[in-house]
């Protein structure tokens, strides 16, 4: 029997397509082939949010083409991921190749191992209903609330700037997090710890635990003396001993947040290259005469359960590899979070005889670390727990109690193959400090003293990894989306990345400001956790997609109201500040623009002087002061050039302006791309069209040389170094192959694809041939 199977990706077109036969059509839709509209709402909330998808342009050849393959096959299996998306792409499909007199059926492949393929595809079942319309539900209240929100921001602040249903969440928790840290007033404290030594070695440190059988609260310098001395004149006595065996239980395999943290914290990947690499290695990779293999399960998932046959061959290479003394009696079963969706398997090797050293030469760097670690993670949770022994010893002196800590490694267990990460490069085993061998009422010898200063800290920024746990344990977006919601407030500008922590910028705490006062039901943590809750309960058939919009859009369409009239419109608004203008004496302004907040003059428009400033750790405004005149002059007008700041860095622009509008790029260590200078002289880059001289620009793809008589002529020629052209061919391999319209040499030439053999004769003759070795 003819079947046609489509799946998501080309990849996985040959992971399937080798375990099939001929009989197989195997065929990608390459990812959603429907959408919404992108110039209007696309959805009608009067006739019960009915939504208009429309297939996407690149799709519409896919399409086609897969019409064209139905009309051949006999049967057809729909196979994109098993989630909600990939319902949605399978719904999507069926309705455009949807033959009454052929069967479309559903199959689900976790892995894609010949066995899970066979056995999905003998097991087919029918489209999922709920699942579709929890998607849809979910999409269109995206749509509602990005769509909706947005051309307010627009109006209000600036266009192009965007709200989102969960982004505007995430972004709000950073937000939060850094007003806490702004809030905060350190306090001081001392600590204070003693050097001891007793009979056996090693000499070991205590620290000071309680006084008069308190806790110990040293808060300034003064107190912190007294106590030394008073210290000092006491006998140091062990008062107790207390040792006990520890167990440290394996972690569970990886669900997809956990994945995320992990990799973010061991091997400092972000949240979007965790996943897409996870994808690489779910769909399938070369491993030479073994043809392309699905390497770990399906990577979207909130699940811990594990398959029978799994337990059995990681028990099985656990007594072959490391011996019975590491292996547990029985395999171990992990409980599912009440939450969590189990429609999948925790994310695992596909087979365990596959370890990460065998298979490296096959694997690219990040995909052998990320494939390394969700082996090691999986071969562990089956492994027998570290068993460790702790020791406690409470040191009495005088009113004053010691405590020393330590634990010593009995048995590594687990800890052989995998320990969890740490955040702030904390202690990543857990282990403490080795302590001598002391009996209860032995004396100690007292080798030092040290009183230290600290003061308590605010709560830490969030890194990728503490922002997916803030999230999933708020109950915000699902796993499968963290790698978006992460990658999106990045690219809108509203948090940056530095030194692996996120930071609100102005323009991110402003729009949040603007949104918890003018939608602060969309922007509640709770209420966006409900939704999700929502969601499921769709998915699961307890309740329907309509009730669920309409409680949403009814108070949804009355704070639309009331913020198109009251959210405060920033591109009017100005703060007054106590700086003064140094042209006019009239006070400065703060204003905000495209590129951010800035000081102007409050006497704008007779007085245009502007100035960007930064805050100081007190919040108080520094102005930027204008960087004097280079002694570089414009090539132009021969004005000197000024250090100037854009949103694309740093740059020199000309003190003309605006009568001359010339700029000079600078390179990334500062030094300037020096344009052709304003008269040619001989060995000058000069226009071939009308002899000016050509200066230096950049473009969407790097820098070029343009004609200086721009716009009257338009003339550009490609640079390999600053302010030199790139001599005639010399991006070109010439090859043997004549063009077979006029004649001339063929060159290997490279376009956006790969590539490709152009005509040297090239403009005037156009003519391009297929590429081979």
């Amino acid at each position: 029997m003819n079947s046609l199977i489509i799946v998501e990706s080309p990849t996985k077109v040959k992971t399937i397509g080798k375990y099939l036969g001929p009989e197989y059509d195997v065929r990608a839709s390459v990812g959603h082939v429907k959408d919404l509209p992108k110039n209007t709402l696309g959805i009608d909330p009067g006739k019960e949010f009915e939504p208009t998808y429309q297939i996407i342009d690149s799709k519409k050849k896919v399409i086609a083409d897969l019409k064209k393959a139905a009309a051949r096959a006999q049967q057809i299996f729909l196979a994109p991921d098993p989630d909600r998306e990939g319902e949605a792409i399978a719904w999507h499909i069926a309705e455009e190749i949807r033959d009454k007199k052929k069967p479309i059926r559903r199959v689900l492949f976790n892995d894609l191992t010949r066995a899970t393929i066979l056995e999905a595809l003998a097991h087919p079942r029918e489209l999922d209903f709920d699942l579709y319309e929890a998607q849809q539900t979910r999409r269109i209240l995206d749509r509602l609330v990005g769509y909706l929100i947005s051309p307010i921001l627009w109006d209000k602040v600036k266009r192009g700037l965007s709200a989102g249903r969960v982004q505007s969440v995430a972004v709000r928790i950073i937000c939060d997090r850094e007003a806490e840290i702004r809030a905060f007033v350190p306090e001081e404290y001392w600590n204070v710890t003693a050097l001891l030594e007793g009979s056996n070695p090693p000499p070991f440190e205590a620290k000071l635990a309680k006084i008069d059988g308190k806790k110990a609260k040293i808060g300034d310098a003064e107190r912190s003396a007294e106590v030394v001395a008073s210290v000092k004149e006491a006998a140091f006595t062990v008062a107790a001993v207390e040792k006990k065996e520890v167990r440290r239980q394996p972690p569970p395999p990886f669900t997809t947040s956990k994945l995320q943290q992990e990799a973010s914290r061991w091997l400092r990947f972000s949240a979007k290259k965790t996943m897409s690499t996870a994808q690489k290695l779910y769909e399938g990779i070369g491993l030479g005469p073994e043809g392309q293999v699905g390497l770990i399960t399906y990577m979207r998932t909130d699940s811990v359960r594990i398959a029978g046959e799994a337990l059995e061959e990681a028990r099985e290479y656990i007594r072959g590899h490391y011996g019975t003394t590491y292996l547990p009696s029985k395999a171990r079963v992990f409980k599912v979070a009440g939450a969590a969706q189990d429609a999948h398997e925790a994310i695992r090797p596909t087979a365990v005889a596959r370890a990460p050293q065998e298979i490296r030469a096959f694997l690219t760097p990040d995909q052998f670390r990320l494939y390394q670690l969700i082996w090691n993670r999986f071969l562990a949770s089956q492994m027998n727990p570290a068993l460790l022994d702790q020791t406690t010893l409470d040191i009495a002196a005088a009113n004053f109690l010691f405590r020393a800590q330590g634990s010593v490694m009995k048995f590594p267990g687990f800890t052989a193959l995998y320990t969890e990460g740490k955040e702030d490069n904390g202690d990543e085993n857990g282990f403490g400090k080795l302590l001598p061998e002391v009996r209860e009422g032995e004396v100690l010898k007292l080798l030092e003293l040290k009183p230290e200063q600290k003061f308590t800290q605010p709560p830490p920024r969030f890194s990728e990894a503490s922002l997916v746990r803030e999230l999933e344990e708020n109950g915000i977006g699902r796993p499968s989306t963290y790698a978006a919601i992460l990658s999106t407030i990045q690219e809108r500008e509203y948090v940056r990345l530095e030194k692996g922590k996120f930071i609100p910028t102005d323009l991110g705490i402003l729009v949040t400001d603007l949104l918890v006062k003018n939608f602060p039901r969309i922007l509640d943590v709770a209420f966006t956790a409900s939704l999700e809750t929502e969601l499921d309960r769709i998915e699961e058939g307890k309740t329907k997609r309509l009730d669920t919009l309409n409680n949403f859009y009814r108070p949804f369409t009355e704070e639309l109201k009331k913020a198109k009239a009251n959210m405060t419109n920033i591109k009017r608004e100005e703060t007054p500040t106590d700086l003064l203008c140094e042209k006019c004496g009239k006070p400065m302004v703060i204003k905000w623009g495209r590129n951010g907040r800035f000081l102007a003059c409050s006497n704008y428009p007779d007085c245009k002087n502007t100035k960007n400033f930064t805050r100081d750790e007190n919040g108080d405004i520094r102005p930027q002061e204008e960087q004097p005149p280079t002694d570089i002059p414009c090539p132009l007008c021969g004005k000197p050039m000024l250090a100037r700041q854009g949103r694309f860095g740093k740059f020199l622009g000309c003190s003309g302006y605006p009568e001359c509008k010339h700029t000079i790029n600078l390179a990334p260590d500062g030094t300037p791309v020096v344009a052709a200078p304003a008269e040619a002289k001989e060995g000058d880059a000069v226009c071939e069209k009308c002899g000016r001289p050509l200066v230096v620009k950049r473009g969407r793809y790097g820098t070029f040389l343009g004609c200086s008589g721009y716009p009257e002529c338009k003339h550009i020629v490609k640079t390999r170094t600053a302010g030199r052209p790139a001599a005639p061919g010399a991006d070109q391999e010439t090859t043997d192959t004549l063009c077979d319209k006029c004649g001339k040499p063929m060159a290997v030439k490279r376009g956006r694809y790969g590539k490709f053999l152009g005509c040297t004769g090239y403009p005037a003759c156009r003519n391009i041939m297929k590429y081979k070795k």
